[in-house]
C-alpha cells in the first residue's frame, strides 16, 4: 500500500489503531461488537483474557514506525520481517521448538532459526544483497528473541530498518 501512497497509508495506519482501540475498549467494558469482538478473543493470548489485546496496536505501531522513518525500500523489509520473520518464529516455535535455552526466556531455537531463514531470503530477495540479508536477519532474530510479548511488534521492524539502513550506508 505504501508503494501507492505513503501518506494514505500513514493515514490509514493511525485510523485502523485508533478504531481498533476504540473498538477493544468496548469490549473491555462489556460492549460486543460483531465478529470484531469474536475475532479479538479468538486471537488473544491467555496472558490477555479479559484485558486489552494490545497486539493489533503493537503491529500498527511498528508498521507505522517504518513508514513514517525509513525509506521506502527499508521500510518494506522491516515490514516483511515483522510479518514474516516474527510470524514464522511464532508457528516454528509452536509447533518444533523443543530446544529453548533458558537464556531465550521460553522462545525455541528453532523459531530463531525460521525468523532468521525468512528475513535473510526476503531482505535479499528485496535488497539484492547479502551483507544487508544477514545484518538484517540477524537484528530481526535478536528483536524477536527478547521477551518482550506484544512490544516486538515494534522492535522486530524497528531493529531490522536500522540494521538495513546501517549495512546499506556500508556498502
Amino acid at each position: 500500500m505504501a508503494a501507492f501512497s505513503r501518506l494514505f497509508t500513514i493515514w490509514f495506519l493511525i485510523a485502523g489503531i485508533l478504531v481498533y482501540t476504540c473498538i477493544e475498549l468496548m469490549r473491555v467494558h462489556g460492549k460486543k461488537i460483531p465478529f470484531i469482538t469474536a475475532l479479538t478473543v479468538l486471537a488473544s493470548r491467555p496472558r490477555e483474557q479479559g484485558r486489552f489485546v494490545f497486539g493489533p496496536v503493537t503491529l500498527g505501531l511498528g508498521g507505522l514506525a517504518a513508514i513514517v522513518f525509513f525509506p521506502p525500500q527499508t521500510a518494506a523489509i522491516a515490514i516483511y520481517a515483522l510479518a514474516f520473520g516474527d510470524g514464522l518464529a511464532s508457528l516454528a516455535g509452536l509447533t518444533i521448538g523443543r530446544i529453548r535455552p533458558a537464556f531465550m526466556c521460553g522462545k525455541s531455537l528453532e523459531g530463531s532459526f525460521a525468523c532468521f531463514a525468512a528475513v535473510f531470503l526476503i531482505t535479499l530477495k528485496v535488497s539484492g544483497s547479502l551483507v544487508t540479508g544477514l545484518a538484517a536477519a540477524l537484528a530481526a532474530t535478536v528483536a524477536e528473541a527478547l521477551p518482550l510479548h506484544d512490544f516486538d511488534n515494534i522492535a522486530v521492524p524497528l531493529a531490522t530498518a536500522i540494521a538495513v539502513a546501517i549495512a546499506v550506508s556500508l556498502i
